[in-house]
C-alpha cells in the first residue's frame, strides 16, 4: 500500500498513475476539497497524514517546500510516528538537505527507510508518467521501489546521485541553472533587441551556437508568447534560490554569480508579490529596459500571465 500526502496540481496526477499501475492508493490533503478527485481516481481518502501513513509500505510525500514536509512528517498528528519499521518514506518535494536531515534521523530510529527524489518535470509530466527522478539514499533501497518510480517517471530518468540528500541538492542545482539561464538570456536578448536584430533571428542564432540550451531551443517560446510561467509561484522559486545559496555558503564555494541571481529574483518578489510566474525575473528586467521579449506567431499550450503593468 502507498501513502501519499500531497494531492495537488503534482500529487493529483502522481496519485491517478499509482492507482493505473495497480498499486492501492492512501492519499491525504490539507485541501478538503480535493476528497472528491482523490476518491474519483481510485483512491481511499485520509483525513489525516497519520492515517495515510499508518498503513502504508512506502509514504510518498509531494509538498510544496520544506516548512510544509515538516508539518506533515513531524507536526502535530504527523506521518513519522504512525509509519511502521521496514517502511519507506519517500520525498518527492523540492527540499534542502540541511532542512530535511533532522525528520531523516528520526526516521531511521524508528526503523524507516528514506529517499530524497525531487521531480524534474511540471504537471505535464506528472500527468504522462514522464517524471524525471534525482534520487539521494541506498542504492538497494532505490531497488526495492523502482516498480513506484516506474509507475510515475520515465525509467530513463531515474538518476541514482549519491547518498542521503544528494537528491535535494542536484534539484535545487538544476533549478539554480535554469533560473540563471533565463536571466542570462533575456539579458542578451534585450540587448540584442535594442541593438536592432531581429528576436526570431537572434534565437535561431544563439540556438546553433556555442551558446545553446534547452532553455534556448524549447523555454523561450513560453516567455516570446507572454508566457511567465505561472504553475510555479515567484515565491517559491525565491525559497529554492535562498536555500541553494545557502549550503554553499555553508560549504565554502564561491558563489557570487547565483547570488545575483538570486538578488534579481527577490527584487521580483517585491515588485510582483508572491504570484505564479517562474519567469517574472525576466519581466523585472523588461520592465527596466521598457521593452517586451516577444515574437509574433509563437504560441504555447500554457495559460500565460499578463504583461506587468509598469504604471502601477
Amino acid at each position: 500500500m502507498i501513502g501519499l500526502l500531497g494531492a495537488g496540481r503534482m500529487g493529483m496526477p502522481m496519485c491517478v498513475n499509482l492507482v493505473r499501475a495497480g498499486h492501492v492508493v492512501v492519499a491525504h490533503d490539507l485541501r478538503t476539497e480535493l476528497q472528491a478527485p482523490v476518491s474519483a481516481s481510485g483512491a481511499r481518502w485520509a483525513s489525516t497524514a497519520a492515517e495515510a501513513a499508518a498503513a502504508a509500505d512506502v509514504l510518498i510525500t509531494m509538498l510544496p517546500g520544506p516548512n510544509e514536509v515538516a508539518e506533515a512528517m513531524v507536526g502535530a498528528g504527523g506521518a513519522l510516528a504512525a509509519m511502521r519499521r521496514g517502511s519507506t518514506w519517500i520525498d518527492t518535494s523540492s527540499n534542502a538537505s540541511a532542512l530535511a536531515e533532522p525528520i531523516r534521523a528520526l526516521a531511521g530510529e524508528r526503523g524507516v527507510d528514506v529517499l530524497d527524489a525531487p521531480v524534474g518535470g511540471g504537471v505535464d509530466a506528472a500527468q504522462d508518467a514522464m517524471l524525471a527522478f534525482y534520487v539521494g539514499g541506498s542504492a538497494e533501497v532505490l531497488d526495492r521501489h523502482r516498480g513506484v518510480f516506474d509507475a510515475l517517471g520515465d525509467p530513463r530518468r531515474l538518476v541514482h546521485v549519491g547518498g542521503p540528500g544528494t537528491g535535494y541538492t542536484t534539484k535545487l542545482l538544476v533549478n539554480l541553472l535554469w533560473f540563471g539561464q533565463a536571466v542570462a538570456t533575456a539579458e542578451a536578448l534585450l540587448l540584442g533587441k535594442r541593438a536592432g536584430i531581429d528576436l526570431g533571428v537572434l534565437r535561431g542564432a544563439l540556438a546553433d551556437s556555442a551558446a545553446a540550451s534547452r532553455f534556448v531551443s524549447s523555454d523561450l517560446d513560453a516567455l516570446f508568447a507572454g508566457d511567465y510561467l505561472t504553475s510555479f509561484e515567484l515565491d517559491r522559486c525565491c525559497e529554492e534560490l535562498a536555500n541553494v545559496t545557502a549550503q554553499a555558503h555553508e560549504l565554502g564555494v564561491p558563489f557570487e554569480l547565483s547570488d545575483l541571481v538570486e538578488r534579481i529574483h527577490l527584487r521580483a518578489l517585491a515588485r510582483y508579490g508572491p504570484v505564479g510566474g517562474e519567469l517574472l525575473s525576466v519581466a523585472l528586467l523588461e520592465e527596466q529596459a521598457g521593452t517586451l521579449l516577444r515574437v509574433d506567431g509563437v504560441v504555447t499550450g500554457r495559460t500565460g500571465w499578463r504583461a506587468p503593468d509598469w504604471d502601477s
